[in-house]
């Protein structure tokens, strides 16, 4: 199947719509979503850009493979320019929308300009149209799609924002009619900028496939594989991601308080098990997904989607808080409020490290749950130290002249893993192209803490340059195939290969695939490059190079960055952090500097 990409082209300023297309053979190129959205932001990609002035747009792609019945396959990927990080990013997020999308006839929305007032985008299969939505400005998120649903019924795709979006916090997600966050670096900000309050698609057609028998082959071996695999068939199902709280702190990088310490012994109180055991109501997941890594929980009436791994940590431990009963409803009020948890709770972990240490005075304090609801809502609503601390970490921790407290990467604060216990995560977060992010840095968790593919260990520093590019490569075509990263675990490049061969007759082997996520991965760092985003942002917080681990299994440890740094950029012939113009040339980027660059 050699079908060209259908495009919607929607100017929020004038309210014109254009439909065009792309060819298959560009699109093959960066396979779809965010390969496809870095390239089409290509343009916009200069010094001083600001994505919150309404130049920038957002680019919404499905992959080739959404809507096709692939295990884990329902997902779409949003680009634009992070207001938090000042770098290219992407963000995906499972749901109804890109599915809707393709059956609607589209594989992707490039929606510019900002609109007078709030408005919601409505694709109704051939329809767009933009509706008034100064009814919804001020709705939380369940209430956005509580009367959007009314509306448009339950089987319609839903992204919205939420009082963080509309408030332009700086790390303030979006939203999917299942609770689903694109949640890091700001694309809500963005869509608030905009005057978007949400997108609604409704689509009644079919996605084409290409060879339905050879996908049911695929599709059966690959499911049977998703079956066996310990992680994707058992601790996900049962305990969904806070799985990691035990393991992680038993490898000795679970971190406590600013990440100042890691969490040591059996006996924590807010782990997976817990969560399990004392407030999980249900299992949820992504339409058509096997694994169903969601939580849905309960506490003392209130009931919401999550925490995850990632929201348990940042809104707990992070901040000296071990109560599930205190951390579940910070969750649950950072989805209502369109939020990013981890951004969220690091900001306020580093406000309350540098009050600890009587350099910025907060309303807020380790272990001070009740502070920390407060705050959240002070954050979305941008209310006397939420102002501040709505703009990130880094903002807070310069405008106190203490930066090294603020735990982030370029602007991105740093996920749930102490990287002194794992090198190449270390590495993985100072690489990021968006910023400090365990995803789009390889999450070489899954390496080191987990054996997927296979062990390495965590201190292990020699080979650890070639592991995180190889995560790399292979998660930018997972987010590019618009895939779910936790399917990867149980099936190679090659599974990935045959089902997008089956589904849309593309001749891509599993190592094609592979050198097209370099070419992603190598196209996100010349466009952060033209942004000034140089090889002086691979960097950590000093805390990681300068004070070894005191206690856990990873005592005495530091991040050995340099030598990190060293082998990674000889590994993609990135001399210095820049890739060369031989590279350049290999991955057909040259030809891209004449069309999009």
């Amino acid at each position: 199947m050699t079908k060209d990409w259908n495009v919607l082209k929607i100017d929020l300023s004038s309210g014109i719509v254009k439909r065009e297309s792309l060819s298959y053979e560009y699109v093959r190129r960066f396979i779809g979503g965010r390969g496809l959205g870095a390239a089409l932001i290509a343009p916009y990609a200069t010094e001083g850009v600001d994505p919150l002035d309404g130049s920038v747009p957002l680019v919404l792609a499905a992959g080739p493979l959404t809507g096709a019945g692939i295990p884990s396959g329902d997902r779409f990927s949003l680009s634009t320019i992070s207001p938090l990080t000042g770098t290219v990013m992407d963000t995906n997020s499972g749901g109804r929308l890109g599915r809707s999308l393709r059956r609607a006839g589209s594989d992707l929305m490039i929606i510019s300009g900002k609109s007078e007032s709030p408005v919601v985008l409505v694709v109704d299969d051939d329809e767009v149209r933009l509706e008034g939505a100064l009814d919804l400005w001020g709705c939380t998120v369940s209430e956005t799609i509580l009367l959007l649903t009314e509306r448009w019924g339950k089987t319609a795709g839903m992204s919205v924002i939420g009082p963080a979006g509309e408030n332009g916090v700086r790390y303030a997600s979006i939203m999917t009619e299942r609770m689903r966050a694109m949640g890091r670096g700001g694309a809500g900000a963005v869509m608030g900028s905009k005057n978007l309050k949400a997108m609604v698609v409704i689509g009644s057609g079919k996605v084409p496939v290409h060879d339905k028998e050879r996908l049911k082959v695929v599709l059966e071996e690959s499911n049977r594989w998703l079956r066996a695999h310990p992680v994707t068939s058992k601790a996900l199902p049962a305990l969904g991601t806070p799985m990691l709280v035990k393991i992680c702190t038993r490898a000795g990088i679970f971190p406590l308080r600013n990440f100042q310490s890691v969490a040591v012994g059996e006996d924590q109180a807010y782990t997976g098990e817990e969560l399990a055991k004392r407030f999980t109501v249900s299992s949820s997941g992504c339409t058509g997904c096997y694994i169903q890594c969601g939580r849905v929980t309960e506490v003392d009436g209130s009931r919401g989607e999550g925490p995850e791994y990632e929201s348990l940590w940042a809104l707990g431990p992070d901040m000296g808080i071990e109560d599930l009963r205190k951390i579940i409803p910070a969750a649950h009020r950072c989805n209502e409020l369109g939020m990013d948890t981890i951004s969220a709770g690091g900001s306020i972990a580093c406000a309350m490290e540098l009050a600890q240490r009587d350099i910025r005075p907060s309303s807020a304090r380790f272990s001070d749950a009740g502070s920390v609801m407060k705050l959240l809502d002070d954050i979305a609503y941008r209310r006397g130290e939420g102002d501040e601390l709505a703009d990130g970490s880094l903002a807070v921790a310069r405008n106190a002249g203490a930066v090294q407290y603020a735990m982030q990467v370029k602007g991105m604060e740093l996920p749930g893993y102490d990287p002194r216990g794992a090198q190449g995560q270390g590495l993985a977060y100072a690489t990021s192209n968006r910023g400090g992010c365990h995803l789009r840095g390889g999450y070489l968790i899954a390496r080191e803490i987990l054996g997927i593919p296979k062990k390495v260990h965590g201190t292990q520093v020699l080979g650890k340059g070639g592991h995180v590019a190889r995560a790399q490569d292979f998660g930018a075509v997972a987010d590019s195939l618009s895939v779910c990263r936790f399917a990867t675990f149980a099936l190679a490049p090659e599974y990935w290969s045959r089902m997008l061969h089956a589904v849309t007759g593309w001749e891509l082997g599993g190592e094609d695939l592979i050198r097209t996520g370099e070419r992603i991965i190598t196209l996100e760092r010349i466009l952060n490059l033209e942004m000034g985003v140089g090889p002086d942002s691979d960097s950590l917080p000093p805390r990681f190079t300068n004070e070894p681990l005191t206690e856990g299994a990873c005592t005495g440890e530091v991040v050995h960055l340099d030598d990190l740094l060293a082998e990674y950029y000889a590994h993609r012939e990135w001399p210095g952090g820049i890739p060369s113009e031989n590279k350049i040339k290999e991955l057909g980027l040259d030809e891209e500097r004449g069309r999009v660059l």
